[in-house]
């Protein structure tokens, strides 16, 4: 669709074979970022869902993968294919599996950029569905080759200061760009009454992410409120023992939602969850939905981490609760609905950090100032 459009602006391939066409991180703000800053932006996924051109953006899809391992070994050579044809300035991959194709790319001579989303080798120390040797072994070699690789890309972009900093030891050229929201996009102001009986927990939702303590918290809530959950669970044993769980009849199942959908979600509650387990790549993580609550303007009950105790105490903008414990998440839960107009001041205070520092204005300029530096460095070829 692109490959014959004439060449007269400096061409950017975004690369991913596991994330949604529209995922905020990836579509959302850096590619319509750099679009409206001037650049011809192509994003190549693997959906199903066929080609279109969005927010002056060009996506593309090389298809559907029926299994995981059609994904790692024949989508991802796809998309190394699709990606060579493109014949691109800059190349900025998404997902850990297309390292390699990062590096054959290198080798014909591109700029390429890795986008480290999370610690992976300190995620996989934390999948329950691996021994503790497999953990250990498969972190250790992720680590190792995400290292060989990773020296070699022009740069290296990650999602919080914490994965920047392990990347620092590996190229020189690693920044940290922010999944902080965009300003506006999930503002609310219902009136007080209206937030008096829900708090929502809006994401992925799996076990590491703390489900099943939240469900049984809400068979140990004193007030009359109701969680709104917003996500796919993805463990379905998991999804069962939720059903059963006494704490799912104050639950309302809401699926999968637009970010508008999201939005009015947020704008009826009290409080948003993010309680996640103490696992090694969760402590120095900074979830999306934490600030994406605090854009909304609403409170946020959090897991009492050093990090994140600093973000949410240090603005007084939540709680934080220990994320083990049903009980305490349940008290965190009842203080807010007890106390409104001290959950309008937190939510407030969450909407004026937002505002002044954790919004995604300041990391699109960070984003913008790394691609001028590859195009005047000369690591990008020149038309």
């Amino acid at each position: 669709m692109s490959g014959s459009r004439v060449r007269t602006m400096t061409r950017v391939v975004h690369l991913s074979s596991v994330h949604p066409r529209y995922d905020t991180r990836i579509f959302l703000k850096q590619c319509r970022s750099l679009a409206k800053a001037g650049y011809d932006v192509l994003l190549v996924v693997a959906d199903g869902q066929g080609n279109e051109v969005k927010d002056d953006v060009a996506i593309l899809d090389v298809g559907k993968p029926i299994s995981r391992l059609k994904r790692i070994f024949l989508t991802t050579r796809l998309l190394a294919i699709r990606a060579a044809e493109l014949d691109a300035d800059i190349y900025h991959l998404h997902d850990p599996e297309l390292m390699p194709v990062g590096v054959k790319l290198k080798r014909l001579g591109k700029c390429v950029v890795f986008d480290a989303h999370e610690d992976v080798p300190r995620q996989i120390l934390g999948k329950p569905y691996l021994g503790k040797l497999s953990r250990l072994f498969l972190s250790w070699l992720l680590r190792h080759f995400e290292g060989w690789a990773c020296k070699r890309f022009d740069a290296i972009v990650t999602a919080t200061p914490f994965i920047r900093d392990k990347f620092l030891l590996i190229n020189s050229k690693s920044v940290d760009i922010n999944n902080f929201p965009m300003l506006g996009e999930l503002s609310c102001d219902g009136k007080l009454e209206e937030k008096l009986s829900q708090v929502c927990y809006v994401g992925g939702i799996t076990a590491i992410r703390g489900i099943r303590e939240v469900i049984s918290s809400m068979n140990q809530v004193k007030t009359q409120v109701r969680l709104q959950l917003v996500g796919r669970f993805s463990e379905a044993s998991v999804y069962k023992e939720a059903k059963n769980n006494p704490g799912w009849l104050s639950v309302d199942e809401l699926g999968f939602q637009d970010r508008e959908g999201v939005r009015k979600t947020m704008a009826r509650c009290i409080g948003g969850l993010v309680t996640f387990h103490p696992l090694p790549n969760h402590v120095d993580a900074q979830p999306n939905k934490m600030f994406e609550y605090m854009s909304a303007g609403i409170p946020v009950i959090a897991s009492d981490f050093p990090l994140w105790r600093e973000i949410v105490v240090g603005n007084d903008c939540g709680l934080c609760v220990d994320p083990m414990n049903p009980e305490s998440i349940a008290e965190a839960i009842d203080y807010l609905a007890t106390h409104p107009e001290e959950a309008t001041r937190m939510g407030n205070n969450g909407k004026t950090a937002v505002q002044q520092r954790y919004n995604w204005k300041h990391e699109e300029k960070k984003l913008l100032t790394l691609y001028e530096v590859l195009t005047a460095s000369g690591a990008t070829r020149r038309q």
